[in-house]
C-alpha cells in the first residue's frame, strides 16, 4: 500500500514514520508513505499557497492551484483522494478497514481558514476525526496513517486484530498480567483456570457488558 500526504509541514511527520509498528511496516515494504510539501507545487514565485477569501472575511484560504498540480503529478488510476475537513464523515474503524484495502491513498492536510471550494472536485472522500477544530490536518492525517497501516496484511498478526475494540461493534475485553494481586486488586479467577472455553465465554460477556456501560451507541 502507498500513502501520499500533502502538507505544508512535512517535519511534523518525522517521528511517526520512524517509530514502532509503522517503521517496521515501512522497512518490510508492506507500506510506502511519502510526505509531500505542496508548497513546492505553487505556481507563484514566492511559493505562496494561500490568499484572502473572495467576498471578504477573516483568515486566509488555501489556493486551489498547488493542490490541483500536486494531484496531477501523483495520482494514478488506483488512487483515492481524502480531504481532511470538519465537514466530512466521522472517521471510524470500519472506514479504516475500507481504506486499508486500497492500493494508493492521497491525504490532503488543510491549514489556515479553509480550502478553496474547487479542491473538493478532486476528492473521493471527505473525512473528519471529530466535532472539534484543529490548527491543520496534520494530526488527523497521522491518525489515519496509524489506524490504516496496522490493518494492512502482514503488519500485525490477525489474531491481535480480531480481539481489538470495535470488532463486531464491541469494545475490547479487560486484560490483566502479573502480579496476580496488587494493592488488594486481584486478577479474575476464571483467567487463571486454564479452561479456554470458559475464558472465551467470559471475555465475550465482558465485551458486551463494557460496551453497554461505556458505548451503548455501538450496539444500536
Amino acid at each position: 500500500m502507498r500513502i501520499d500526504i500533502l502538507t505544508l509541514f512535512p517535519n511534523m511527520f518525522k517521528n511517526i514514520l520512524e517509530e514502532s509498528i509503522i517503521k517496521r511496516a515501512i522497512e518490510k515494504n508492506l507500506i510506502e508513505i511519502n510526505i509531500i510539501n505542496f508548497r513546492d507545487y505553487s505556481p507563484l514565485n514566492n511559493q505562496q499557497v494561500d490568499d484572502t477569501p473572495y467576498g471578504g472575511g477573516s483568515g486566509m484560504v488555501l489556493r486551489c492551484e498547488p493542490i490541483f498540480l500536486a494531484i496531477d503529478d501523483i495520482k494514478t488510476e488506483e488512487s483515492k483522494v481524502i480531504l481532511l475537513t470538519p465537514e466530512g464523515k466521522t472517521y471510524n474503524q470500519q472506514t479504516a478497514k475500507d481504506f486499508s484495502k486500497e492500493k494508493h491513498l492521497i491525504i490532503i492536510c488543510g491549514h489556515y481558514e479553509g480550502f478553496d471550494e474547487r479542491i473538493k472536485t478532486l476528492v473521493d472522500y471527505e473525512i473528519s476525526i471529530g466535532d472539534f477544530i484543529l490548527t491543520g490536518g496534520e494530526i488527523p492525517a497521522m491518525i489515519l496513517i496509524d489506524s490504516i497501516s496496522r490493518l494492512v496484511d502482514g503488519v500485525i498478526t490477525s489474531g491481535s486484530l480480531e480481539s481489538e475494540s470495535f470488532e463486531n461493534n464491541l469494545l475490547d475485553y479487560p486484560t490483566y498480567t502479573k502480579p496476580r494481586e496488587y494493592r488488594g486488586l486481584t486478577v479474575p479467577e476464571i483467567l487463571l483456570s486454564g479452561d479456554h472455553k470458559k475464558i472465551a465465554d467470559y471475555r465475550k460477556e465482558m465485551q458486551i457488558k463494557k460496551t453497554k456501560e461505556k458505548r451503548p451507541d455501538l450496539l444500536k
